[in-house]
């Protein structure tokens, strides 16, 4: 059974979805197994998938691949996305400053700085990438990078100091990263379990066997 998915982007972003000479958008089709088409009057991308892929989660990997290059990302740090680690999240900056375009060009260069140093700062102290685009700003990451990133960034747009944004920045990755740990703790924990009980398993139908 065939998957179709739509999706918009703005229309100066298809060029950069299609690449130079339709370069990108065959190496998407290629690595996903996917038939992309593009209508560069109206920004529309449909994905196709003629049978089901083998990876099932590849088609919500491709959406979110078609939308970080939307919201402006080059396609190389969006093809990041295609790796199971990396997710994307996007904050919509209207829903902290409104409509007002004045506003939002406003909160744009906050969150960007003076030649980019908050947006470079908040990448380097969270691992991620991020692009301020329009309306929205748009983070790729593993889960528990996006988290700190997306504080810093909702903490400027509500209005913060930069240095506010930063320590709750901090705190936020110091609370991830022992959330982190403690996963890694509870999975090994249940992986040996589950080994134990294999072990035991065997050891009993050997017992049962002599």
């Amino acid at each position: 059974m065939a998957i179709e998915m739509r999706i918009k982007i703005p229309k100066n972003r298809v060029g950069v979805l299609i690449g130079k000479r339709g370069a990108t958008r065959r190496y998407l089709e290629r690595v996903t197994g996917a038939k992309i088409t593009v209508d560069s009057g109206s920004g529309e991308v449909t994905i196709t998938f003629e049978k089901p892929p083998e990876d099932p989660l590849m088609p919500h990997k491709l959406q979110s691949v078609i939308q970080a290059i939307g919201r402006g990302f080059s396609p190389e740090r969006a093809m990041k996305l295609l790796n199971d680690e990396y997710v994307l999240e996007i904050v919509d900056l209207r829903d902290y400053v409104g409509p007002s375009k004045n506003a939002l060009q406003r909160i744009r260069g906050r969150l960007i700085g003076e030649g980019g140093r908050a947006r470079t700062y908040i990448e380097s102290r969270t691992g991620t990438d991020i692009s301020i685009y329009g309306h929205t700003a748009a983070i790729i990451g593993r889960y528990y990078d996006i988290i700190p990133a997306k504080e810093a960034i909702v903490s400027l747009a509500s209005g913060s100091r930069h240095s506010t944004a930063y320590r709750r920045m901090e705190r936020k990755i110091a609370e991830m990263r022992e959330r982190e740990v403690l996963e890694q703790m509870m999975i090994m924990r249940e992986a040996r379990s589950r080994r134990r009980m294999k072990e035991s398993g065997e050891e009993g139908e050997e017992w049962e066997e002599s």
